[in-house]
């Protein structure tokens, strides 16, 4: 018996060491059905319901914490995995981003699927991601 349970709590503790807190979500392939659609293309679900009363506007400076993957699956940045949430002018960042961050309210956890031509697709880089990506992002503040 003593056995049994000593199997069942290494059993336990090897499944949740394997779970990667920043594996992709299983939706990560494309928006779910319940998913807000904006005429951009842009697609987003609320994962945490936000507290503030106000919404950012585009010159408004934002503090954030955000992961991000491609659709298959693979992140390709995280300021939550570098402990360290980013602070930038709304309208420096990628198109999908000042839509979809207008749309929140401080305290709010969002996921959004943005499509290439909203995220990365126009930028030159060679190193950047293209096509639709996917990140989740929770306002911290507006200023």
């Amino acid at each position: 018996m003593k056995r049994a349970a000593g199997m069942l709590l290494v059993a336990m503790a090897v499944a949740c060491a394997a779970k990667d807190p920043f594996a992709a979500p299983p939706d990560v392939a494309a928006p779910p059905a319940d998913a807000l659609k904006t005429p951009s293309g842009l697609a987003s679900k609320v994962l945490q319901v936000g507290l503030g009363q106000t919404h950012p506007g585009p010159q408004s400076m934002v503090t954030v914490h955000y992961t991000g993957w491609t659709t298959d699956g693979k992140m390709f940045e995280s300021s939550v995995k570098d402990g360290k949430p980013i602070t930038a002018p709304l309208n420096q960042l990628i198109p999908g981003w000042v839509e979809g961050v207008q749309l929140m309210r401080t305290g709010e956890k969002r996921r959004f699927w943005i499509p290439g031509a909203l995220a990365y697709d126009n930028n030159p880089d060679p190193d950047m991601p293209k096509g639709m990506l996917v990140f989740d992002i929770e306002l911290i503040s507006i200023r």
